[in-house]
């Protein structure tokens, strides 16, 4: 496989966005889902609204979400909804919970080495194609947050997520949390949900990371740390693996102190091998060439 081209600008501005976009030639036909974070209730460095405001509205976007399967604000559709109007989505834009109703859709996986399907929202067979906007960071249990998890967790269902974490046992969130994986094979379930739904838009499919607020926590997270290293930038790709291991390598490259307690964060949760995993299974290369954009 060549190299992937994965584009980078230090400047963070909503304008910078569109600009990193269309930088990937993809066009992205008919109904575009954009993957977002909603942010948890009292997180405080999820991405704003107003900040991805323009770039929605460049595409002409639906904003999909997923329940979660842990305890708060956004693992039930009512009050999902409610924090997505508190939060502002619903005031800027079309907001679609792809879970809301059953049945989830089954996107089989006949080779998976840890899960035979993915379990994702059903409201995914509505959309033509995807953008996935995703603010890069730590996290509490993928060690870091990218493009690689919004497609995994992000688009699973509550019942795709247990799956994903408990390694293929359960689907109930009500007993994930006394099943989970080991931690390798939990990565190698996210490689292989993200692979099918970036093969499901496949060529329809672009990836925008905004690397900010870079906390060793995500956005997940109602009690999050506050940053621990100053703002990177914006990176892009039509290869989810190339980007998220160039943000990574940034990351490391970095000449900021705050960067220790970040990467310890990556490292004690094996982050690194969910990107091993899904170079492994060829749907994108750790191979990249990095290119400068004046955005």
């Amino acid at each position: 496989m060549e190299k992937a081209k994965v584009y980078f600008t230090k400047t963070l501005t909503p304008e910078a966005v569109i600009a990193m976009f269309e930088k990937l030639g993809v066009q992205l036909p008919g109904k575009v889902a954009v993957k977002v974070h909603s942010g948890e209730a009292g997180n405080q460095n999820y991405l704003r609204p107003e900040f991805l405001k323009p770039m929605v509205e460049h595409v002409g976007g639906v904003i999909v979400e997923c329940n979660t399967a842990y305890d708060g604000e956004r693992n039930e559709t009512d009050r999902h909804l409610k924090l997505f109007a508190d939060h502002g989505w619903s005031k800027h834009f079309e907001v679609d919970l792809l879970d809301a109703e059953g049945p989830d859709l089954s996107l089989p996986i006949p080779n998976g080495k840890v899960l035979k399907e993915n379990l994702v929202g059903k409201n995914i067979v509505n959309y033509d194609s995807m953008l996935v906007l995703s603010h890069f960071k730590g996290h509490p249990m993928g060690g870091y947050g990218g493009a690689l998890k919004q497609l995994s967790i992000g688009c699973a269902s509550t019942a795709g997520k247990c799956l994903i974490h408990s390694g293929g046992k359960v689907t109930d969130q009500r007993t994930v949390w006394s099943n989970t994986a080991p931690q390798d094979t939990f990565c190698e379930a996210m490689a292989e949900a993200a692979q099918t739904v970036h093969e499901r838009f496949a060529g329809k499919i672009a990836y925008v990371n905004i690397v900010c607020n870079l906390s060793v926590d995500c956005d997940c997270c109602a009690v999050a740390e506050d940053p621990c290293m100053a703002d990177i930038g914006i990176l892009s790709s039509a290869d989810p693996v190339a980007l998220d291991q160039a943000c990574l390598d940034l990351i490391y490259q970095s000449d900021d102190p705050g960067k220790a307690h970040l990467i310890e964060r990556i490292e004690s949760r094996h982050g690194v091998h969910t990107i091993e995993a899904a170079g492994e299974l060829g749907f994108g290369t750790r191979d990249y060439e990095l290119i400068n954009v004046e955005a």
